[in-house]
């Protein structure tokens, strides 16, 4: 692949820029610790990003309609506090809980490696996130974004076809002068197929230190880097 024929780099982001798991324990933590409460806030996080899927799956397969990601975790927070025993909190501790998501820390590398390769790309996101959920965890990690795209926007959740080639649209751009960037094989793969180009990205410990997939690159992608450092001198920035 030439980078020169690369206009936009497209982000997944949970997972791929920010450390989802450690940062939800973290929040579970202070939170249970401000309200007295004794959980197991690693079996929390897993359990709340577990339904992720299947809350998604309920809009792709039309048995709910559009929902924003916001409201699909919020239904997911809910079931999860009477499974785990959580009782009696006010509608404003519920709603900040929810809210950690908005304030999901970044992998290490991923302020330095996005600022370097925002000095030649137009940098935006194609994530699941909805357009306030993103905004919010930029301003909180300090993610450089030059767009917030992705699945509200197009009214679609990945991996729909519609999810990636809206974001393109939108910028202006051919689905070939984007290049996709994840921690996970199956975005990658579903953005190819529609004409992106591809970038893997391993975040070996996303799912904590017993992770066993995504630990490779399971397709010859454009590019595999092992960091946005590494990526960002990959593609010459």
């Amino acid at each position: 692949m030439n980078p020169g024929e690369i206009a936009a780099l497209t982000f997944d982001v949970f997972g791929t820029v920010v450390d989802w798991r450690s940062s939800l324990v973290r929040e579970g933590e202070a939170f249970g610790r401000a309200h007295g409460l004794t959980v197991d806030w690693v079996r929390f996080a897993d359990a709340w990003r577990g339904l992720y899927q299947p809350m998604l799956e309920r809009v792709r397969s039309g048995s709910l309609p559009w929902t924003k990601l916001d409201d699909l975790h919020r239904m997911a927070l809910d079931r999860l506090l009477a499974e785990f025993g959580i009782h009696k909190l006010s509608e404003a501790d519920v709603d900040h809980l929810n809210r950690a998501w908005h304030r999901l820390e970044p992998w290490p590398d991923a302020v330095a490696g996005l600022t370097r390769l925002k000095r030649r790309f137009v940098l935006a996101t194609l994530s699941n996130g909805n357009v306030a959920l993103i905004v919010n965890m930029a301003r909180h990690a300090g993610l450089p974004w030059d767009a917030v795209l992705g699945a509200e926007v197009a009214r679609h959740y990945k991996p729909q076809p519609q999810a990636y080639l809206t974001t393109a649209a939108l910028l202006g751009l051919e689905p070939r002068q984007c290049l996709m960037v994840a921690a996970h094989n199956g975005d990658l793969a579903a953005a190819s197929k529609v004409g992106f180009r591809t970038a893997f990205v391993r975040r070996p410990t996303e799912h904590g230190p017993g992770q066993t997939t995504d630990l490779a690159a399971s397709q010859s992608w454009d590019v595999v880097a092992e960091s946005f450092i590494d990526l960002a001198a990959r593609l010459g920035c």
